[in-house]
């Protein structure tokens, strides 16, 4: 049973309290998916303790992760492509059942992620990028790659960007950050210890910290100015983090692609850098 579903067969045993915040959630999940435990509060008229404490009730550690389950409830609401299947991969599957679970589990993953960050947040994390005087992308493993990626992108948009998958290199390229930077930092777990190291240092330094991470309370969360949270079944496909990559790679688009809404010469910056690899390829014969 999902969340919501609970949530609603609990509500006439529920304190009167208990039930305001309950039904609120219950008519409202999308709405509730973009609201803070405080905004939550001031929205029903009740305090901000209150909401948390009603997190803890319903059998969750903390309201993010109240705020996951209903992500989650939402996300089986939508109805998956016609043939695909979302579940475990496993050894014995043939290739088209493998193809259709794969493919279900990233589309999935994308929807919940996008459910997960309301716009809101997504507006100031342009304006922080907007407005940085240099901007620091860094992640170990799967999250460098996607990082890495997000560079090149930024750097098309003529902005002055580091990135380096040598983790020593990129403490040392935070060490000469400061205020009017900001440091991009992905992790799933936000407990990798490179990445949390550095953010622990750019923050120290008065840098700005946008975080990509998960919805779960993590330590890179608590470090950062900014969260963006990613939704990924990893427990389902452990390999090589594909799920949590994919999330990451939707908001980071996401991100470019609004930023070259707003940028009012990127389209100039893009065909200037199409221009210059083209003559890098080589001649048809003729």
């Amino acid at each position: 049973m999902s969340v919501l579903n609970r949530i609603n067969a609990k509500l006439d045993g529920m304190a009167p309290g208990d039930r305001e915040i309950g039904q609120y959630i219950v008519d409202n999940p999308d709405q509730m998916l973009r609201l803070s435990t405080a905004a939550l509060a001031a929205e029903i008229g009740r305090s901000q303790s209150s909401v948390v404490k009603f997190s803890q009730k319903l059998g969750y550690a903390s309201y993010q992760e109240l705020k996951l389950a209903v992500s989650e409830a939402k996300a089986q609401e939508w109805q998956v492509p016609a043939g695909m299947i979302h579940g475990s991969i496993e050894v014995g599957d043939n290739y088209q059942v493998i193809l259709k679970k794969l493919i279900g589990s990233k589309l999935l993953s994308m929807q919940r992620t996008v459910a997960a960050n309301t716009e809101r947040i997504i507006s100031r994390t342009l304006e922080l990028l907007d407005g940085a005087r240099r901007i620091h992308l860094v992640g170990v493993g799967a999250s460098s790659l996607v990082a890495r990626d997000f560079s090149y992108k930024l750097m098309k948009l003529g902005r002055n960007v580091l990135h380096d998958s040598d983790s020593h290199i990129q403490m040392a390229n935070v060490s000469t950050l400061g205020p009017g930077d900001v440091l991009f930092a992905l992790s799933y777990s936000g407990a990798s210890i490179e990445t949390l190291r550095i953010a622990e240092l750019a923050y120290k330094r008065g840098t700005t910290v946008i975080a990509v991470t998960g919805l779960h309370d993590n330590p890179l969360s608590r470090v950062a100015d900014i969260c963006l949270y990613t939704i990924a079944d990893e427990e389902r496909a452990r390999s090589s983090s594909i799920t949590a990559r994919d999330a990451q790679l939707a908001l980071t688009d996401l991100l470019f692609i609004l930023l070259v809404q707003k940028q009012p010469d990127a389209n100039d910056y893009v065909h200037n850098s199409e221009a210059a690899v083209s003559v890098l390829k080589a001649e048809r014969p003729s």
